[in-house]
């Protein structure tokens, strides 16, 4: 699960974006492209304030920039993303708004599923509570 604020206030509020990815040799950027994987991202609104929305999301498929191509494909790039959106530099940001909440995996030697939940790093809180 993945917590990402986003350009735009995105409708509907919640969906799945179903768009196939294609990974370019020697390219950085990764596009929507019907010659590409499989990729599918669910999203939810959780906020809105001005010209940005608080989303969660989780994976179907684990593509590459996926989060971030997906949503720029919609027309909601991840705020301060330099390749796939337009960078911020108002906010002083460390990279794009995109923070990986909850992630999970079955240990390779045990089998055990394991899930790890993270906050949100200082930076992100902050600029959560200067866009209210």
């Amino acid at each position: 699960e993945y917590l990402a604020l986003v350009c735009g206030a995105v409708r509907p509020r919640q969906g799945v974006v179903d768009a196939p990815i294609l990974d370019v040799p020697g390219q950085l950027a990764r596009r929507v492209d019907p010659g590409g994987a499989r990729a599918v991202t669910h999203y939810e609104t959780l906020a809105e304030g001005g010209p940005y929305a608080l989303l969660r999301l989780w994976l179907e498929t684990g593509r590459t920039h996926q989060i971030r191509v997906h949503m720029a494909s919609i027309g909601h790039p991840l705020l301060g993303d330099e390749i796939y959106g337009t960078p911020s530099k108002q906010y002083k940001l460390q990279g794009q708004c995109l923070h990986a909440k909850i992630l999970g995996f079955s240990h390779p030697s045990t089998g055990k599923y394991i899930e790890t939940d993270a906050s949100l790093p200082g930076y992100f809180e902050h600029l959560l509570t200067i866009l209210a």
